[in-house]
């Protein structure tokens, strides 16, 4: 009864590995608005919409979009890549083999602001750009979640899209 016990335990696990992977896919659906709408929308790879506008993106991928509509001044927001809340059931589920599957390809992550909501600032202003939350509060300026996020995001999409140089501290 024991060994049947062992096998069937070792057969659910083995079943549930990569169980994010499954679940979610490695890759994403994720929204970019703005205020005012119909601002110009380009990621770094290369995918470019106008907002308001849902692109699929790499759930384990870092990286930035600039954000620009004429009359209103350029932003970029730094978007980062990371676990997600349901990342350690998974690993219950799922085993060690799950859990390294799932961390291998970015299923077990998420993308970070998601939705990307920002309040543009208009040129001349003085006004900085705002994230803004679901509900279209402010949450943050641009910069300030910048800032926050900018050395870790640099180490996967380089120091320059990044805003930073060779000589910031902030490495």
């Amino acid at each position: 009864m024991k060994w049947k016990t062992l096998a069937l335990a070792a057969m659910a696990g083995v079943s549930l590995s990569g169980c994010a992977t499954v679940m979610n896919g490695t890759n994403i659906d994720y929204t970019t608005t703005t205020d005012p709408t119909g601002a110009d929308v380009v990621f770094l790879n290369g995918l470019k919409c106008t907002s308001p506008c849902t692109l699929e993106l790499k759930r384990g991928a870092d990286t930035r979009v600039d954000i620009s509509k004429p009359g209103y001044e350029p932003v970029y927001v730094l978007i980062q890549s990371r676990l997600a809340g349901s990342t350690f059931g998974n690993i219950l589920a799922g085993g060690i083999i799950g859990g390294v599957v799932d961390g291998g390809n970015g299923a077990s992550n998420t993308l970070s602001p998601r939705p990307l909501m920002v309040r543009l600032s208009p040129t001349g202003s003085g006004k900085p750009a705002m994230l803004l939350d679901k509900d279209g509060k402010d949450l943050m300026t641009v910069t300030e979640h910048n800032d926050k996020v900018r050395a870790d995001v640099a180490k996967t999409i380089g120091l320059e899209s990044a805003g930073m140089s060779k000589n910031d501290p902030a490495q």
